[in-house]
């Protein structure tokens, strides 16, 4: 289908009780204005039947409970004979078509505390090797840099960041570790993200935060939100131990 100006989207089902709304294939900053704009629409404006929605770089997920959506459509209208899809389809495809502008919203920055190398950052000297940097040439760029948040996933408060310089840039590691510790700052490919949790994996790490990123007993859990401005500022080892993890 078309949006307003001429602009494609796809809509199309997930499994039998999901349909998903994709805006494009490529991360930008624009697909994530329009995937921002139908999640401030579903917050306001809940769909009937709609369980949860999730959104992604570049693409928002519609969740519904089909035997709630025709319950609700029957009552509206008796003679629809429409699948739970179909239904949901319509709705999200006239949503889409007359999504106005994102609602203005300040732009939350954030500034994160990042304690770099040693054995905080195991990988710092790869990625300033393979880069042909030395490891204060690493800090600088990465610290220097602005990043936008597109999503939160692969664990509980991971942000997935745009804006990482290309100069930095450092493929995964051939064999994963079993265990990361929460806080450490990682690259993979040309992202940049911080593990929300302890967890395997297998970016580049090359420095650890002292925030908690997943707070599960706060609402929202998650200390970064889509369309946050982060920025990375380097500490010493003995700010990193003195600092406080409820400051945020």
């Amino acid at each position: 289908m078309s949006l307003n100006g001429g602009k494609e989207c796809n809509i199309h089902p997930l499994g039998d009780r999901a349909i998903m709304v994709t805006f494009g294939t490529t991360i930008d900053v624009s697909l994530h204005q329009k995937v921002k704009t139908l999640t401030q629409y579903l917050d306001t404006c809940s769909l009937e039947g709609m369980v949860e929605y999730v959104p992604a770089f570049t693409s928002v997920t519609v969740y519904y409970d089909p035997v709630r959506v025709l319950q609700i459509e029957k009552k509206v209208c008796p003679e629809n004979s429409e699948t739970a899809y179909e239904i949901m389809y319509s709705k999200l495809s006239e949503i889409v078509l007359h999504l106005g502008e994102a609602m203005k919203e300040e732009t939350r920055e954030v500034e994160i505390p990042v304690c770099y190398g040693g054995e905080f950052g195991p990988d710092l000297e790869f990625v300033a090797k393979h880069n042909s940097l030395n490891p204060d040439e690493v800090i600088h760029i990465h610290s220097k840099g602005e990043y936008l948040v597109y999503m939160i996933g692969f664990a509980p408060g991971f942000p997935y960041l745009g804006g990482m310089p290309e100069q930095i840039a450092a493929p995964r590691r051939s064999e994963p570790r079993m265990k990361i510790a929460k806080g450490s700052v990682g690259i993979a490919g040309k992202q940049t993200g911080v593990y929300s949790i302890e967890s395997p994996g297998g970016w580049q790490i090359i420095g650890r935060s002292p925030l908690e990123f997943f707070r599960p007993k706060e609402n929202p859990p998650s200390l970064l939100q889509p369309g946050d401005v982060i920025r990375f500022k380097p500490i010493s080892f003995e700010e990193y131990s003195a600092y406080g993890r409820d400051s945020l």
